[in-house]
């Protein structure tokens, strides 16, 4: 009877506990470290795909200006990091440069505001749905994706 007695106690104490006990939530973007000053971290949660092996993410940076006739646009590298201790990715982009544009004389001195991208390395990721995807940014910049999925089936290619 002593056995069942304990049984019953150590029963009840667990389900108190876990009713009355406030649940502890982990703060937005933990285990990911903060961003450092002059950066924002961005954060991009996937949805689930049936063969997320074959689909790529693109990651797309850049800012809006104000834009003439010219090829406009920023260079940069996104370095792929990887958190201590669980091995998670992030991506940093710690030195963007320009604007750059080419130097055709314009027919007129008309500006548009337009997205002007960074051309550069590493901003095609393979897609993973599981963990979010974690991107630092210098402040100014803005983040766009799009996810990238084959076509089901291959092309015959014939030789000419």
């Amino acid at each position: 009877m002593n056995n069942l007695a304990l049984c019953c106690r150590l029963a009840a104490i667990t389900w108190l506990a876990l009713v009355f006990v406030p649940q502890v939530q982990a703060a937005p973007g933990a285990p990911f470290p903060a961003a450092d000053f002059g950066f924002y971290r961005y954060m991009i949660q996937l949805p689930a795909l049936a063969n997320e092996s074959e689909a790529k993410l693109e990651l797309v940076v850049g800012k809006t200006l104000q834009v003439d006739c010219n090829r406009h646009s920023f260079s940069g590298q996104m370095v792929e990091n990887f958190l201590p201790g669980v091995g998670y990715p992030y991506y940093r982009m710690p030195k963007i440069q320009g604007p750059l544009s080419t130097r055709m004389a314009c027919p007129n001195t008309l500006t548009a505001p337009q997205f002007v991208a960074v051309n550069g390395q590493g901003f095609m990721l393979k897609y993973n749905s599981k963990l979010p995807v974690v991107v630092y940014l210098p402040q100014g910049f803005e983040l766009r994706h799009r996810i990238w999925v084959p076509e089901p089936g291959f092309k015959i290619a014939t030789p000419k």
